[in-house]
């Protein structure tokens, strides 16, 4: 398979025979300074089988969401191999988050105390850009830079929430209460939207029922014992 874009925790693989796009979920973690963290913009290290446990839940989530009416681009997945074969979509270089309490950055950015909770919940989006530090991006911006088109942003909101409703219910069935989440959403040549890249606890904070915050390590082993 030819490498088309080799990132922190996945490689995007083109299958030349066949003309299907995959991922390959890697072994590395977001971290920095040897701890583990899914908010991090840096690889903090490696923990083998990470991959195949992030597919497996991936795979379970982005099944749940096909079946509440939230298109993705999953297609299929060989656990064993750590692919995932999915639509071949134009992802913009965005991510769509969405916040129930105050944590990480945000606390960072606007000086306010972690767990401050939000009702309704409340969501940013963000240019996908190490170097400036993955700035917030309003829709004109988008538009002005060409990143989406009039009717995007609002309907990638409109998904991102819909995202938050269904993963909120389905961890508090697993005693763990959503803190925030990040997503990825890319369209086809009709323009429809799609979830993309991971559904996994490198994307989300939780806190368990003792009130910690397990990293993205323990917290897919958790997951995975309850799937």
């Amino acid at each position: 398979m030819k490498t088309l874009y080799d990132g922190k925790t996945k490689t995007v693989l083109l299958d030349e025979g066949s003309k299907e796009i995959n991922l390959l979920f890697k072994d590395s973690a977001t971290g920095e300074d040897g701890v583990f963290d899914p908010g991090s913009n840096s690889v903090g290290g490696s923990v083998a089988g990470k991959g195949k446990i992030g597919l497996a839940i991936s795979k379970y989530f982005f099944e749940l969401m096909e079946k509440n009416d939230i298109p993705t681009h999953y297609l299929d997945a060989d656990i064993e191999k750590g692919l995932m074969k999915v639509r071949q979509l134009t992802v913009p270089n965005l991510e769509f988050v969405l916040r129930y309490f105050t944590a990480g950055s945000m606390c960072r950015r606007f000086s306010l105390p972690e767990g401050l909770p939000f009702d309704p919940p409340y969501l940013e989006v963000t240019l996908k850009d190490d170097e400036q530090g993955d700035p917030l991006i309003t829709d004109r911006l988008c538009q002005m830079k060409g990143i989406l088109v009039p009717g995007q942003y609002d309907e990638a909101l409109e998904i991102l929430t819909k995202v938050g409703a269904v993963l909120k219910d389905a961890l508090a069935e697993m005693n763990l209460t959503l803190i925030d989440f990040k997503i990825e959403i890319g369209y086809d040549d009709e323009g429809k939207m799609y979830v993309v890249d991971e559904i996994t606890p490198d994307i989300w904070r939780v806190k368990d029922e003792q009130g910690n915050i397990p990293n993205q390590i323990d917290c897919a082993q958790l997951i995975l014992d309850k799937i």
